[in-house]
């Protein structure tokens, strides 16, 4: 029995399990995360993965979270680091010996995104890495500087400058584009 009248008791049959609230965030959330990872990897399979090892990863270390309030922050920083794992094997791949033709996007992707979507996503591409995640949490999923300062582990500053470098690079990738 609750302690607070107010409060109703919640028996633990009561309470979601585990997978319940795991596949309820999924649901929600799991689109916005891919495509996130779909702008910083490139192409859709690979950030499909991407979130899936996220969430797999959400799922084997539930009980290890501090604070349930921060999920959607632990998912986004590890789609974010997932992402430069992929970038990293890529490159990795690149400096073998036998040489892998760079990553494209899906047909499907391709189909149903614009020639100006296409072109800025090129123009996306095309940026230092770190450039294009300040990109992405700052435009895509719509963080402060200061949140993307604690989510990379940089300060303020470095997130607003080198977003001003990005925005400088982009905009020239584009004009030589258009």
């Amino acid at each position: 029995m609750s302690m607070n009248p107010s409060i109703p008791a919640v028996s633990a049959q009561q309470q979601p399990s585990r997978a319940d609230a795991i596949t309820d965030l999924y649901r929600h959330h799991a689109i916005g995360f891919i495509r996130m990872a779909l702008l910083l990897v490139g192409d859709q399979e690979s950030a499909e993965d991407v979130v899936q090892e996220a969430f797999c990863g959400l799922h084997r270390n539930w009980r290890g979270l501090d604070d349930p309030s921060r999920v959607l922050s632990y998912l986004r920083v590890a789609v974010l680091n997932g992402s430069r794992s992929v970038l990293r094997a890529r490159r990795r791949a690149w400096l073998r010996p036998v040489r892998h033709d760079p990553p494209v996007w899906s047909a499907e992707a391709a189909a149903m995104a614009t020639e100006e979507r296409r072109v800025l996503l090129a123009a996306l591409a095309g940026l230092p890495p770190r450039q294009r995640e300040i990109l992405a949490l700052r435009y895509y999923a719509d963080m402060a500087d200061a949140e993307i300062a604690a989510t990379l582990g940089v300060a303020r500053g470095t997130v607003a400058s080198t977003a001003s470098r990005a925005l400088t690079a982009l905009a020239s990738r584009l004009k030589e584009e258009m």
